[in-house]
């Protein structure tokens, strides 16, 4: 029997939402996707269930992603994916809530920092904190934020790429991109239609990126390629097609070369003092979209800095608010309603 409301600490993701919860670690990862059937507005199925259902759904179920560029898109739908996630997470007896600590991009404007608060609390929590990602991302990768030294980190997600410069405890310069994972499948879908006349669907795009996709070409993995289904555009008829790396690093140089040129301009109006902190210490990336084969070596090339990708770089922002949830007793004494900001 829960007789003490839990804290818990979610990352939510336009790709997918992590839950930490506290004393036991990482226990829900699931895609940030919600299947409706649109006669009766019930929800079919909500995660990874609802994720098998994109594109494949007869006309009155929809599967639809509620988050859109890190920020909510569809308000009364990420509700209710967040009320399903922490009930699966507590438990069905809510009568003490959890409090709870929602990530957002530093990007996020004050009306999309309060939906994504008054979402949270809508669904349950009896308090709601925010915390922006590069802040979590940092203490998720073990870096020590509280000194004075400068740290930069570089957090690509599914929906923006949060690149921060860090130092005692706070966010001294950063940029927000709308450029993420998202952004890299709908590159690779525009590829693929526009050489191959191929039609392809976001699961196959991800797929794409995943096994073959490259921001660096090697002699190594140049030939490297996966067989792609999809429409033929000329005969409407399904077709086969290889995709080799050489094809997959044409596809993705204008998301990536978004993101060198952010962290490039963070570094331009960076402090000098944490700029030669950053020589030291080096750049470090998290996010799924920091796993793309090749990004670290090209970002060292562009930068001439050390770069280094975090140990479980998924779930990095997940674990910050881990390590941030410790920091909530300060803020017990708080009574000031709409979102409370903990770092």
């Amino acid at each position: 029997m829960l007789f003490a409301g839990e804290d818990i600490g979610i990352d939510l993701g336009t790709a997918s939402v992590l839950v930490f919860k506290k004393g036991k670690g990482i226990v829900l990862h699931e895609p940030s996707v919600v299947a409706i059937d649109k006669n009766t507005n019930r929800i079919i199925a909500v995660g990874e269930e609802a994720r098998q259902m994109l594109g494949r759904t007869p006309g009155h179920i929809v599967a639809i992603r509620p988050l859109k560029d890190g920020v909510i898109a569809d308000y009364d739908t990420t509700e209710k994916m967040l009320t399903y996630f922490i009930r699966k997470v507590i438990g069905r007896k809510l009568f003490f809530k959890p409090r709870v600590i929602v990530c957002i991009p530093t990007g996020a404007t004050d009306v999309e920092e309060r939906a994504a608060s008054q979402a949270t609390l809508s669904a349950g929590a009896k308090q709601a904190y925010i915390v922006e990602e590069p802040l979590a991302a940092a203490l998720g990768a073990g870096v020590n934020i509280s000194d004075a030294t400068g740290n930069m980190v570089v957090d690509i997600g599914g929906g923006t790429s949060d690149i921060a410069v860090l130092s005692l405890g706070g966010i001294v310069c950063d940029t927000s991109l709308r450029v993420g994972g998202d952004k890299f499948d709908e590159a690779i879908i525009r590829f693929v239609r526009r050489e191959h006349n191929l039609l392809i669907g976001d699961r196959t795009a991800e797929d794409i990126k995943i096994q073959v996709g490259t921001a660096c070409v090697t002699p190594q993995n140049r030939e490297r390629s996966i067989e792609v289904r999809g429409r033929d555009l000329l005969t409407g008829l399904p077709k086969n097609i290889k995709i080799t790396s050489a094809e997959c690093f044409k596809a993705l140089q204008e998301p990536i070369e978004a993101i060198v040129d952010g962290v490039k301009k963070v570094l331009e109006i960076t402090p000098p003092e944490l700029a030669a902190d950053i020589v030291n210490n080096g750049i470090v990336m998290t996010g799924g979209g920091s796993l793309l084969d090749g990004l670290d070596e090209l970002l060292t090339r562009e930068t001439n800095l050390p770069v280094h990708i975090a140990d479980d770089a998924i779930s990095c922002v997940a674990r910050g608010t881990g390590k941030a949830l410790e920091e909530m007793s300060a803020l017990k004494g708080s009574k000031r309603k709409g979102p409370k900001r903990l770092l």
